[in-house]
């Protein structure tokens, strides 16, 4: 009689697969039945989508019964300021997720209660740390649980508790185990999980430090530590026709360019001057007139971006979108992309002046790679954005 028959398992450690997704449901279902329980299969289809090496599963017999689930992060975003579990994963879109980031930030390990005992979690924490070292990431990182402090919460501090779960003198079935799995203490995140009432919403940043990592030597088109950033001091000038006003854009974009300059910044409706050439007598209609430019205009930045080598914040511009009109702010990048932001909090003048409406949602400025220099540009152009990053922070 062989090993494999003289056991009832035949386990198998794999990459997961979106066919997988009643598994992970049928566990997580069980496993978080108080926190809401698994995630949609759109929200796992991101996770494989963005990056299928981090999510690991333990099979056995074709079954699904444990599973370790992970992204790329840029550590700094993460170690120096304290987040939440929501700012990981953000809704299950993964934005945090970043490619050229340096370290495995670890979203969920999970096993089937049915399972347990058989030390698949460190297994899989093993699996993680041969694939931090493969890819040469300096360490995995995550909020971990201390699903014992509820009981505690009313008799010391979560630094208290944690002190002395780390002396043996308490357990805690998360965190006793991490610490076991060599993982340390990086700092206390409160309200990291607001449902978690058994950690009374506390969660701690655990580090792992993978000591075969060699920082990456990149020669060019990195991420800066200290974007440049240029502002344009436009001044309202008369204007003849389109091509006048792109001249002086061009003009200022390559002075801002010999700067070397990573990010310049356009004012807040810079093509009104365009506005002399539409009905005078009704602000609000010769504003709609004057969005047949814009397709225009944007077309021109996202040229001058790639010619220039340099991302431009092009001020903001008027637009349709059927009857209704926008103050609309366009990221223009130098690999020939762009993104859009509508003005959230129209002032009443615009509104009354002109007929501008006022956006709802964030939009997709953030993620550039002078992140801090696009902060400072919506700070510029639209003062209320900073505090709605602050919140997504």
């Amino acid at each position: 009689m062989t090993d494999t028959e003289q056991t009832d398992y035949k386990l198998t450690l794999r990459s997961l697969k979106k066919e997988d997704y009643p598994h992970i449901k049928r566990i997580m279902d069980l496993v978080y039945a108080g926190m809401g329980g698994a995630w949609t299969p759109e929200e796992f289809a991101v996770l494989i989508d963005h990056f299928s090496e981090g999510q690991i599963c333990i099979e056995d017999k074709g079954k699904v019964i444990a599973a370790a689930l992970a992204i790329i992060v840029n550590s700094q975003e993460f170690e120096k300021q304290r987040h939440t579990y929501e700012d990981v994963v953000s809704g299950g879109e993964m934005t945090s997720h970043d490619p050229e980031g340096d370290a495995l930030y670890g979203v969920d390990i999970f096993v089937d209660p049915d399972y347990r005992g058989l030390r698949l979690g460190r297994r899989l924490y093993d699996a993680r740390k041969e694939l931090c070292e493969t890819l040469n990431l300096k360490s995995i990182i995550f909020g971990g649980r201390i699903p014992g402090y509820g009981k505690h919460a009313k008799e010391m501090t979560p630094a208290e508790y944690i002190k002395k779960v780390k002396a043996t003198e308490i357990y805690d079935p998360v965190l006793t185990f991490q610490l076991s799995n060599d993982f340390h203490i990086k700092k206390i995140l409160k309200n990291y999980i607001p449902e978690d009432t058994q950690s009374d919403a506390y969660g701690v940043l655990m580090e792992w430090n993978n000591i075969y990592y060699e920082k990456k030597q990149v020669l060019f088109g990195g991420r800066k530590a200290y974007p440049r950033i240029g502002i344009v001091q436009w001044q309202m000038r008369s204007f003849n026709d389109l091509d006048e006003f792109l001249h002086q854009v061009d003009f200022f974009v390559d002075a801002m360019a010999g700067y070397n300059s990573d990010l310049i910044v356009f004012p807040e409706l810079l093509n009104a001057p365009l506005l002399k050439n539409f009905n005078q007598e009704n602000p609000a209609e010769a504003m709609r007139s004057l969005c047949e430019y814009t397709e225009d205009i944007r077309a021109a930045f996202v040229n001058l971006a790639i010619s220039y080598n340099i991302n431009i914040v092009a001020g903001s511009l008027p637009l349709l979108r059927g009857d209704d009109l926008y103050n609309v702010a366009f990221l223009c990048r130098r690999d020939g992309t762009w993104d859009a932001q509508d003005k959230l909090h129209i002032t009443p003048d615009e509104a009354q002046y002109w007929g501008f409406r006022a956006a709802v949602p964030w939009g997709s400025l953030i993620p550039i790679s002078a992140k801090s220099g696009c902060w400072y540009a919506m700070m510029w152009n639209f003062p209320n954005c900073p505090g709605t990053w602050r919140t997504k922070a």
